[in-house]
Order: C-alpha cells, then structure tokens, then sequence
C-alpha cells in the first residue's frame, strides 16, 4: 500500500474528527438526480478518472502528536449500489480508509464525505467533474470544461486559510460564537441516532420571484420564513430565547481561492420571538440587517481568521492531540447551544449546456445533532435537503406549509414517513 504526500488539515477541518460523535458524524451527501438509471460501470470509470484531477481527495486520517493530518493512498475506491444509512459514518479512529464514497440508486448518483476533506462548494468541484465525466462516457459526448473550474492540481489543493491568515484576536470571536443561549428544536431521536432526510423541492423561478416580491433576496427570504416557522412551534416558555440560524459563508467570494479544500465561515442571524407579529415583515428588514452587517469585509476576515487562531495560538497548539480533543467537543458543545439551525445556501449549481438535458436536479445534506438544511438549485428545481436525528420534522413542515399558503408548490422526498406532512405537499420516497 503505497503512501504519498501528506497535508496538515485545513483551520476549518481541524475541530472536525474531534467533534464526529453521534448522529453528527461530519458527513455530508451531495446527491444528482438524474433522467435515466444509473450504470454502474460506467460510474466506476468516472470516478477513477476524475480523481486524476483531485488527488487530494484520496486521502486517510492520521493521529500525530498534536493534529491530525491526511496522507495520500492508492486505496482503490468502488462505487455501489446505496445499501447504507445516508451519511453514515466514514471515519473510524484507527481504521486506515478513504474519507468519502461514491454510490448509487435507480436514477441518483451519491457522494458522501467527510468534512476534513472539503466543505459543500469544494466537494461540488469534485461532483461536477464526476457528473460530467460520467456523462460524457455513457452518452458518447465530446469531453466537456467545467466554466468555473480552472484551477490547476496544485490551486484545489491549497490550504486557503493559511494563504489569507491576519493575526488578529481570532480565540475572542470563537467564544463569542456561543454567548447567546439559543432556542433548541426538540423530538424524538431516533433510536440508533441515525440521519433522518427531508428534500423539499420548488421552482426556483417562483421562489425568485416570491423574494422580488418582499424587496431581498431567495437565501434571506428562506432564513425569514425559517425563523418564522420556528416561532410558530414554540412554547410561550421558549420565546424567551432567540431563534439563531448558522449560515455558512462561502469564503472564495471574498479571497481569490480556487481551493477544493474547506474554506468558510459563518455568521448567525439572530431573531426573537416579540419582534415577530405574524407576518414576514416583522422578520425580513431585521434579518437582511444582521446579512448587511455581518457580510461586511471587516467581520468576514475577523470570521475567517478565527479558523486559524486554534492553529496559531501558541498554547493550544502544543497541546497533546487527546486534550485537544477533549477540549474542542467542549468548546463545540457549548456553541451548539447558540445555534438553532444551520442553513447553508449553495446557490445555483451550473453545468456544460450539452449536459444538462440528462439532469433533472441537485441536492445536498449535512448531518448535524439537531438540524442542518441545504438549499441547491439546478435550473428551475430549487432543493431543501434537511437532515435531523429526529424521527419528526415540525419546523420543516412548518416552512413548506408557508411556501404552499405564499403559492409555491411542493414536492417532499424523504427516507422516511411523517404522517404530520401537509396534504398540500406532494410526497415521494427518496
């Protein structure tokens, strides 16, 4: 078993292994659906020569003395049909494995990986190639270029967060992160703490056209209506907390990075309950202010730099890994309880015009210990793929019965059944 070069883990990977426990096992899956099934061979062609492009994505976990680190492999990986929990977990402490694995089902094509190795854009970097490496073997197509994909081997394999690191008091802005206790969503987990997945499907159009209507844009009006559903499900003893939904910011937008590595950061739109009166406009001017404010140069770069201050901080950085350890999933606990969600808006997913006759849609889910929501949008489908440990979806129900009451129609996929889901909404299994 032949072993390459090997990578410190990027500032955003680090906290990952140390708080993989549970239902949140740091997995996220990035799914395509396509128009016709899925042919296996043919998939397991595309996957080897995409990973010509990424290399970096054959890596293993490794403990050293004080951080993980990956290290390249010539492990072989083999796509299958999908037989598993959806986003089970991958990486197992002293187990020598790949951090991500390709499978299949009918129609839809499935990457499942864990979070050391890239963060949703970074790993549809990947997703794309395969998709379009894909296609073009079993339509007999002229090789096609990803527009937004240029970069050379060498630009995906960047370490972004070391590029663009300030010094600046980054250990400051980490604990601020969980000053504010936050409402908590509650529900039966599931027995085994396994992933429960909702994908609500709309047309994108509409919802474009829904926030024109309330002067913002689609990713705050989907934040407001959130909110706005949570509040609707609380007790009058929980309206004492703020609704606070995590909304991951894609930092290539703000620095020149073509890395297909982790590279974010997060803001957290807070929203209390008195402000609200019923309607979207008691909700929306306050949290496309928090979006203003929050999205400034400034805070991005005090955001970003927070990353890098658990690897710059000359006290934490000699540290041995197993108090590290300890010590993150503690930190990363008491965040949690300033966080009632996360939504993450990875916007419009575009591929090569030759190719998109034979797709019909993308999605993507991030396990989390309590809710994490995906927004993805492929020409006119736009997707909300929701992954709880609990066996029931209130709040998310709670949002699709205001989309239909505001005219958009529905269609709900899951890997399981809620019998609460609206008759208004179609549903399907996933």
């Amino acid at each position: 078993m032949a072993i390459g070069n090997w990578y410190k883990l990027d500032n955003a990977a680090k906290i990952v292994p140390s708080t993989a426990h549970g239902a949140n096992s740091r997995v996220f899956r990035i799914s395509c659906e396509l128009k016709e099934e899925v042919d296996a061979h043919s998939l397991q062609l595309a996957l080897e020569q995409t990973l010509d492009e990424f290399p970096f994505f054959n890596c293993v976990l490794k403990k050293g003395l004080f951080w993980y680190y990956l290290e390249e492999r010539n492990l072989k990986p083999e796509v299958y049909k999908d037989n598993k929990a959806a986003c089970a977990p991958i990486y197992f402490p002293g187990k020598t494995n790949l951090l991500y694995r390709v499978n299949y089902y009918h129609k839809r094509i499935n990457l499942e990986m864990f979070h050391v190795l890239a963060d949703g854009t970074g790993a549809f970097m990947f997703f794309k190639h395969l998709i379009a490496n894909y296609l073009v073997l079993v339509h007999h197509l002229e090789p096609v270029e990803i527009k937004d994909d240029i970069s050379s081997v060498q630009e995906k394999n960047d370490d972004a967060f070391k590029q663009f690191y300030e010094r600046t008091k980054g250990l400051q802005q980490l604990k601020s992160m969980s000053a504010v206790k936050a409402y908590q969503l509650r529900g039966e987990l599931d027995d085994n703490m396994l992933s429960h997945m909702v994908e609500g499907t709309v047309p994108a159009g509409e919802m474009v056209k829904l926030a024109k209507s309330f002067q913002t844009t689609v990713g705050i009006l989907c934040v407001a209506i959130y909110v706005a559903a949570a509040i609707d499900g609380m007790s009058n003893a929980e309206k004492k907390y703020p609704v606070s939904v995590s909304v991951p910011v894609n930092l290539r937008q703000y620095f020149p990075s073509d890395t297909a590595r982790n590279f974010f950061g997060v803001i957290n739109i807070r929203f209390y309950a008195s402000d609200y009166d019923g309607t979207l406009e008691s909700v929306i001017p306050k949290v496309k202010e928090s979006f203003a404010t929050q999205l400034s140069y400034d805070n991005i770069l005090k955001t970003m730099n927070s990353y890098s201050a658990l690897e710059h901080n000359l006290a934490i950085k000699f540290l041995p890994l197993a108090l590290k350890d300890i010590g993150i999933h503690f930190f990363d606990s008491r965040a949690k309880r300033g966080v009632t969600t996360s939504i993450s808006n990875l916007g419009q997913i575009k591929m090569p015009q030759s190719l998109t006759p034979y797709i019909m849609k993308f999605s993507a889910f991030m396990t989390a210990p309590s809710q994490q929501i995906c927004i993805s949008s492929f020409g006119d489908q736009m997707v909300f793929g929701e992954v709880s440990p609990y066996k029931t979806h209130g709040v998310m129900l709670n949002f699709y019965r205001k989309l239909v009451s505001l005219g958009i129609p529905v269609v709900i996929s899951t890997n399981d059944y809620d019998e609460e889901v609206s008759e208004h909404a179609t549903v399907s299994k996933m």
